[in-house]
């Protein structure tokens, strides 16, 4: 019954992404909402279903996205991985870790995208890539991760509760 809160969700974070948040650009980039919720999921300490919520954000992007379904598994559940195992090692500083997660992951995502589009045939030159599309993406994914963390916080906490858990 818990995870039921993920398909509204989800669903909502990917239409919003397809038609608000990738019109919000600098230079290039433009900030991944889905990656974000994702980390900001993944690093709630009483969450259990981080993988589940990672395969249904992977699935909503396949159908909305160009890109090459393999590497939106491989990056997204990529993110997950990072976050749970910085969960448990910096479990006093939740923002550092929402920041570290955030940045490797926006990282990571970029240049197996730019690899993706590579092997796929389109050429782009990387110091274009990097100056253009991944530092931009970088600040705005830092500057929305601060919010969506609170936001999936609050939802966490709502999902289960401090008493049902103890």
């Amino acid at each position: 019954m818990r995870n039921l809160v993920a398909f509204p969700l989800l669903a909502l974070a990917v239409i919003l992404q397809s038609s608000v948040v990738s019109q919000v650009k600098l230079l290039s980039g433009y900030a991944d909402l889905p990656l974000i919720m994702i980390a900001a999921w993944a690093l709630q300490e009483r969450v259990k279903s981080t993988w589940h919520w990672a395969v249904l954000v992977c699935a909503m992007l396949g159908f909305v996205s160009k890109m090459p379904w393999p590497a939106l598994v491989i990056g997204y559940l990529s993110i997950v991985f990072v976050a749970q195992a910085l969960q448990k090692r910096v479990w006093q500083a939740p923002l550092l870790a929402m920041f570290s997660v955030t940045f490797i992951g926006t990282l990571f995502v970029n240049f197996l995208s730019f690899a993706a589009l590579q092997v796929l045939g389109t050429n782009f030159p990387l110091g274009d890539v990097v100056g253009l599309i991944v530092l931009p993406s970088l600040l705005l994914n830092m500057l929305f991760s601060i919010p969506v963390y609170t936001f999936m916080r609050d939802l966490a906490r709502w999902v289960y509760p401090p008493e049902e858990f103890e």
